[in-house]
């Protein structure tokens, strides 16, 4: 009955108290490509399904690195990906010219949600569709983060996300004590659009 009236705008919540925007955008994030990751003691891993919108058409890229020490899978927008892994680059590249050092990547991770956050506040502005698995290895070891269109992140010893996520949920609660040790002899690096181990 509301929904027409308080669902073009993201600054203007509905009489349930519900931002209609940010619903939207973390549906697209539901009905991308699944995307998983996982962390051990020292390493972590990402896995994206690469799936194409038709028969004529080919497929998209759903990993980006983004620095020699973090990656990114992405499920939703690719478009609203490639604005948001730009500024994470530029925040990497301005870490290493000011403090010669790699970003610590729960920094990097905040910077974005706090971008992504402006845009669920400010009038004029749209959600970003797009919700990552966000890797990385710094001087506190590995991790792995996720990354909500809401402007949250959380981080993850293992975490799924897009369409049909729950089934990959459900296995990796069952069965993420067992990651802990077993990735010790794994070696995974990004080599261009790809992550190989």
């Amino acid at each position: 009955m509301f929904r027409n009236t308080y669902d073009s705008d993201n600054t203007v919540f509905s009489p349930q108290g519900r931002l209609h925007q940010v619903e939207y955008s973390l549906e697209a994030v539901k009905q991308g490509s699944a995307a998983v990751g996982l962390r051990s003691k020292t390493h972590a891993i990402l896995l994206a399904l690469k799936r194409s919108t038709g028969d004529l058409a080919s497929y998209q890229q759903k990993m980006f690195r983004i620095d020699d020490h973090v990656g990114i899978a992405i499920a939703g927008l690719t478009s609203d990906a490639r604005v948001l892994s730009n500024f994470m680059r530029q925040q990497a590249m301005s870490e290493r010219m000011l403090f010669n050092r790699p970003v610590p990547v729960n920094r990097l991770v905040s910077a974005i949600a706090d971008k992504a956050q402006v845009n669920t506040q400010e009038y004029g502005r749209r959600p970003y569709g797009v919700g990552f698995l966000v890797i990385g290895h710094d001087h506190t070891g590995p991790h792995l983060y996720e990354f909500s269109p809401a402007g949250t992140s959380f981080e993850y010893y293992a975490i799924s996300i897009g369409a049909r996520s729950q089934s990959a949920k459900t296995y990796l609660e069952r069965h993420y004590e067992e990651f802990a040790d077993c990735a010790s002899s794994l070696s995974f690096h990004f080599k261009g659009n790809r992550a190989d181990a």
